[in-house]
């Protein structure tokens, strides 16, 4: 994989696994609020070209979480998990994640903020039940969308570092 702007995705040749880092001139407790605050989160997750909603985002441990992405057709893409542990900025968080056109094909997530002098570095690793799987989840075009969906959280998080 490449890398575009300033995030990295890794996902090395025969490991079930995929790694997104990118730094944000933001601090930690911000980057959180927009993983989290379902107002915020529909606002930069995914490509531009998808509008989102969210039917549940219950962010504590055992607590469910379902989204929808609609592109312009009206053809729905949905996605749910479960967090795990106790979701925190300074803890990050841990979910399952699960496309739900690709049903039983779990993948488990951890996000963690690492900040420094009020930037934050937000390391993802999803960890696939296979590798197969990871390479499905690769080749499904993961990359542009997630290197979408960080450069309109970048312009986010700008926006609400200046109203405050």
């Amino acid at each position: 994989m490449t890398t575009k702007a300033k995030t990295q995705i890794i996902a090395e040749p025969g490991v079930p696994q995929i790694v997104i880092i990118r730094e944000f001139d933001a601090p930690r407790e911000l980057l959180y609020r927009a993983y989290t605050d379902p107002a915020l989160l529909v606002q930069w997750l995914g490509p531009r070209r998808l509008t989102m909603t969210i039917e549940r985002q219950d962010v504590r441990d055992g607590g469910m979480w379902r989204f929808t992405h609609r592109d312009a057709e009206g053809n729905e893409y949905g996605f749910h998990g479960v967090f795990h542990g106790t979701p925190s900025a300074a803890g990050g968080i841990v979910r399952t994640f699960e496309f739900e056109g690709a049903p039983g094909h779990v993948s488990l997530e951890t996000l963690t903020l690492e900040e420094q002098g009020g930037r934050t570095l937000v390391r993802t690793n999803a960890v696939f039940q296979s590798v197969e799987d990871r390479d499905a989840m690769v080749e499904s075009g993961m990359e542009s969308g997630v290197n979408e969906g960080m450069e309109k959280l970048d312009a986010l998080l700008a926006r609400l570092k200046q109203a405050e």
